[in-house]
């Protein structure tokens, strides 16, 4: 198994994006979401543009390319991760995780609408043994969501990211399509991120500040480098070579990451009903990404990969 395989690409966006849930922690509190989400992808727009010079790699594209690569940052980089950080700002986390996982229905929804994509009933039951496991593992915080308060705005804003990221997706594989490479497409695609954020926190009159503090920084770093260029890179090259059905499982799986490492470093408890909901998880991974022996038949190819 290679570093650009499917399973390996679906391990590595997994792996990190379940252990970006506690740096995030450490993002939250003196700087304002909108500058936080606005300095990540500068920053990893910087390192990435740093490592395409030094490979080699051409940042040079027309404005048609630009015009989507800014779609691409609009939706991806910027929008969706600010919905995010509002969300948690109303709901808690683990309600915002149930949110997200919905992308394995509209991504597939929205592949149909852009592409023509077959719809498979498969990858439906998978998504729905994917959700309603993340729900048993989040149960607690579900209920308490329940009970009324600020959670509805938090799930307004949950359920939004979860369709910008879906409508980014969709552009990420139409940039794909159109021979645009990855990762120095994700440079430019990130600074705009990053520009669109600064200016919605100007436009909304959140006042810049810094954390300079060890925690904020080091946190910071790890979400540009790994939360953002490695793991985007590694996901939009599964989507590229999977398909959007099969590679939003991603953001079914990154939770029950993140609940491991919890486990590990905040005490997080186990209860039957949450193990059962990996289970199920589980068994919706292994439905989503086996092998559609079908699909192979019929001489459908996936998008070559072109990092």
């Amino acid at each position: 198994m290679t570093l650009r395989s499917p399973p390996a690409l679906f391990a590595i966006a997994t792996a990190i994006w379940g252990s970006t849930w506690l740096a995030i922690k450490f993002q939250l509190g003196v700087v304002a979401p909108e500058w936080s989400v606005a300095m990540r992808f500068a920053l990893a727009a910087l390192l990435l543009a740093g490592w395409c010079a030094s490979t080699r790699r051409s940042l040079r594209f027309d404005a048609h390319a630009h015009a989507f690569l800014a779609l691409q940052g609009l939706l991806l980089f910027g929008l969706n991760y600010l919905a995010v950080y509002w969300a948690e700002q109303y709901a808690t986390s683990g309600l915002v995780a149930v949110l997200f996982s919905t992308i394995v229905f509209m991504n597939p929804i929205g592949a149909r609408f852009a592409f023509g994509t077959p719809l498979r009933a498969r990858m439906f039951v998978a998504g729905a043994l994917g959700v309603a496991g993340v729900a048993l593992l989040f149960l607690p915080e579900l209920t308490q969501a329940g009970q009324g308060g600020s959670a509805a705005r938090g799930i307004a804003f949950g359920l939004a990211s979860t369709a910008i990221a879906s409508a980014g997706n969709i552009v990420a594989m139409r940039n794909h399509a159109a021979r645009i490479p990855i990762m120095s497409g994700n440079v430019w695609a990130m600074a705009y991120g990053a520009l669109i954020s600064a200016l919605i926190a100007w436009v909304i009159g959140s006042p810049w500040a810094i954390d300079w503090r060890a925690p904020y920084l080091v946190s910071l770093v790890y979400l540009a480098l790994f939360g953002s260029v490695v793991a985007f890179g590694a996901y939009l090259t599964l989507l590229a070579r999977v398909g959007s059905a099969t590679g939003s499982y991603v953001s079914v799986v990154t939770p029950i990451v993140a609940m491991l490492l919890s486990t590990l470093f905040e005490g997080y408890r186990w209860t039957p009903v949450a193990a059962f909901g990996v289970v199920l998880a589980v068994a919706g991974n292994w439905l989503a990404l086996a092998p559609n022996r079908r699909k192979r038949r019929k001489g459908v190819t996936p998008l070559a990969p072109e990092l």
